[in-house]
Formats: structure tokens, sequence, C-alpha cells
């Protein structure tokens, strides 16, 4: 099935997206990258030391050929870091993807929105395609759309703590309230989280610790390709009614009976 995910001008061809952080060695992470059918994998720019050409980062564990790059604003606090960072990663050539991260609050590293809706606003201006973190509010979502963001980015729980989508409704009403990708970030914790995602509607998921910290990151990052792929065909199938009491598998209607069986 050709259904793929398009953000801006890229074309991705699946709708997981994954992280490089917390894994136990490089060879597990491009292992895992390789066993989750990404094609897109995100960086956090900031810890990346772009200037010290001669030693080995990152950044060269990850086959370009086969993978998009989305570098990210992870760590930054304020809209004027969140911008330093992406401008810095268009520097190094990486390119003008970002996803755009403005933490607010370093307990519960929630978004700070409004900050956020800034700092879209200056990138986007910039040429930038900006993919923003944000929280699971419609009307904040509606506002990064109409600042030009390429996608939205709501969080399904606070970021790595594995507890899945934590209020469906809210997450159906960013649904609603964009034309823009939607795109899961933060919370998954196994494979039923991220199916449940794409049954909702959302266009894609974003993921790191569900499957850097699993008991083995390969397999898990197999099981969320197929979870993701599953969960897409089941939002396209439509699912049935829900009702509030027992509906016969099989019908009796025109059936006959005959007596004393």
């Amino acid at each position: 099935m050709q259904d793929g995910l398009k953000i801006g001008k890229f074309e991705l061809a699946s709708r997981l997206i994954i992280g490089t952080g917390k894994y136990s060695g490089f060879d597990v992470m491009t292992r895992a990258f390789e066993a989750s059918g990404a094609s897109m994998i995100t960086v956090a720019i900031g810890r990346v030391n772009l200037e010290d050409t001669g030693q080995k980062n990152i950044l060269d564990y990850i086959d370009r050929s086969k993978y998009l790059i989305l570098p990210n604003t992870a760590g930054a606090y304020t809209a004027k870091d969140a911008i330093r960072i992406a401008r810095l990663a268009r520097a190094a050539g990486i390119g003008d993807l970002v996803k755009l991260e403005v933490i607010g609050d370093p307990k519960t590293l929630m978004p700070d929105t409004l900050a956020l809706l800034e700092a879209t606003k200056v990138l986007v201006a910039e040429g930038f395609t900006v993919m923003p973190y944000t929280n699971d509010d419609p009307v904040m979502a509606k506002r990064l759309e109409d600042a030009g963001a390429a996608c939205v980015m709501p969080l399904a729980a606070p970021i790595g703590s594995g507890r899945g989508v934590q209020n469906r409704l809210a997450l159906q009403f960013v649904l609603d309230a964009v034309s823009c990708p939607v795109i899961v970030d933060a919370g998954v914790g196994t494979a039923s989280d991220a199916s449940v995602c794409l049954e909702l509607g959302a266009d894609g998921v974003l993921m790191n610790t569900a499957i850097a910290e699993a008991r083995d990151p390969v397999l898990m990052a197999e099981a969320m390709k197929e979870a993701v792929s599953s969960g897409r065909k089941a939002f396209l199938a439509g699912r049935m009614p829900v009702k509030e009491y027992a509906s016969a598998s099989s019908p009796q209607e025109g059936l006959k009976m005959k007596s004393g069986v």
C-alpha cells in the first residue's frame, strides 16, 4: 500500500520517525534504524560537536543515503536558543528542516508554547521547514499551523515517560483543528501505544526512549514498524461503530429453526 507521509517538501515512505539518544552503542542504534523501516532520524544538534571535524560524532553513524536527518533543538529553553541551534544545523549543511523544541519546565519537559510560536514565526520567515513539538492544545496547534509550521507534534505524554496517549480527546481535538500533518511526539512506551496514535488519525509518530531503552531495541524497533503500519491500516479501514449493548455476530433474522432441536 503506497501511503507515504509528506511534510512540507519532504516525502517519507514511513510514518515512524525515531531518535538517536539513549542507545547502548552505535551498533545497536544503526540496527534499530534498519529494523524500524524509518525514513527520518532526529538528532539533537545542540549536543553534537560540529566544529571538530577530525573526530566522529553521531551524524557519522547515520547513512544519509537511507535516512533524512531531522535536526532538533532539544535543550533549548528560550526562543533565541532554539533559533540559534536551527541556524547552526543549516550552517553545518544539514539542511532547512528542524524539529523545534522550546522547553518551559525542566522537571516535566513540557513545552513553552509562547516561545515556541515566536521561534516558529522567525524560522519560517527564514525558509525553514518547521516541525514544532507542542502540547495537546488545539488552539496552539492551529496558531502554529497559521504561523507556517509544516506539521504539529503534540505530546502523548511527558517525554520519556512511556505512558502512552493520556488524553485521546485532546488529541482528537488537535486532529480536528488543523489541516497540516499531526505527528504524535513523546510518551509512547510500546507498540500498542504507537498503533493507538495512528488508529486515532495521527499522520505519524516520533519516538526514541521506547525503542532505545527496550530490553531488545532492535526487536522493539521492528514491533513499532508493524504497529504503525497496522494502526494506519485500521484508521483507513474505519472501525466499527461502538455500541452500548451486545450485537450477535450471526444475526437470527431469516434463520429457520426446527422445533425440538
